[in-house]
């Protein structure tokens, strides 16, 4: 062979092989898969993303895991936290944002960081000056769990515990969320938009500050906004819950008799479960009753009037209100419950 085209061949035959090396190797699955948990508290996200190693018959606590020096609090890249509001973790304000996650275990209360940095691998470049928060937390004990996990337990109307699980050991996280503000500085932002030009958005914003007692001089503003848009029952009954949270009864009571004389049935029936919801009984069934009497003719109303009746334990005025609506109501389906709720009620 020509010396010439000797060093031509060579290269030729070993392309496969370089380019089978550039291409890599094929996936495997992790040792510690990687996890994600999200909870929603009002309008805000919560969210933790991690890796899960295993316990596999290893001492973790003080061994795999050591003492008194920063742990990933999981494997592989930074476990890390986000919220998509301000929150406060244990008492203390986080803003918004993503944070690297990290702990430092001890025999006794253990330190909990929550890092500026979140995207470094582990704990292996943390450096003190972007800790955004520490807290000092109390592991508890717990049923052992094989593998690391992170859940919400305990949510509630504006708070979850975001909870490590590894061994046999539980190490919680008590996060609130100051649901009325998030949530009116989120309706506040969407009147931005759209909604601003309806008399319905207004009215919302409004009725959440009041229902909520916040910026309540606003809240009468927005519902005026509301009112000169559309006056209707309801935003009168808006503007009647802001002046009673302002403490204008008398104007309150004025808002209430005029959001009366203009409400539909349909609005009156939606008021008077509004009023069971808060276990305010004898007010519903006075706004049933009221319907009872200016629309006689629909069934509707009469099913209302008799199952407030059903709850406040009136048995025999119930009956009384379903015969009414059975013996209106057109619809077959509509007819097989009332008749099966009249006969439990016999019983």
């Amino acid at each position: 062979m020509n010396r010439r085209v000797l060093p031509l061949v060579v290269c030729l035959l070993t392309l496969p092989v370089i380019a089978f090396a550039q291409a890599g190797g094929l996936n495997t699955p992790d040792a510690s898969p990687a996890a994600t948990v999200t909870q929603i508290i009002g309008l805000t996200e919560l969210g933790a993303s991690y890796h899960r190693p295993a316990v596999n018959g290893r001492q973790i606590w003080g061994g795999l895991v050591p003492y008194d020096q920063v742990w990933r609090a999981g494997a592989d890249e930074n476990t890390t936290v986000s919220f998509s509001t301000a929150v406060t973790v244990n008492g203390t304000k986080l803003g918004a944002g993503t944070y690297g996650l990290h702990m430092i275990p001890t025999s006794g209360d253990w330190t909990v960081i929550f890092s500026t940095e979140s995207h470094a691998w582990g704990s292996f470049s943390y450096d003190q000056k972007e800790d955004a928060a520490r807290i000092v937390v109390k592991p508890e004990p717990a049923p052992f769990q094989e593998r690391l996990g992170y859940s919400f337990d305990d949510p509630t109307r504006d708070s979850a515990v975001l909870a490590l699980r590894w061994e046999k050991l539980r190490v919680p996280l008590t996060i609130k969320v100051d649901v009325a503000r998030t949530v009116l500085e989120d309706y506040k932002t969407q009147m931005r938009g759209l909604p601003r030009f309806g008399w319905q958005g207004w009215n919302q914003l409004a009725n959440w500050a009041a229902q909520n007692e916040i910026d309540l001089d606003d809240a009468q503003a927005w519902a005026d906004r509301s009112i000169s848009m559309n006056r209707n029952f309801t935003n009168l009954r808006t503007k009647a819950l802001v002046m009673t949270k302002k403490g204008n009864a008398a104007e309150a009571e004025t808002l209430t008799k005029e959001a009366m004389s203009v409400a539909t049935e349909v609005e009156v029936n939606a008021y008077g479960y509004q009023l069971l919801g808060q276990q305010k009984v004898d007010e519903a069934i006075a706004m049933f009753e009221k319907n009872v009497k200016e629309h006689p003719a629909s069934w509707n109303v009469h099913d209302s009037l008799a199952e407030a009746y059903a709850i406040k334990g009136d048995k025999k005025k119930a009956i009384e209100g379903y015969s009414k609506a059975l013996g209106l109501v057109k619809l077959e389906d509509q007819k097989a419950r009332i008749t099966t709720t009249i006969e439990g009620l016999k019983k």
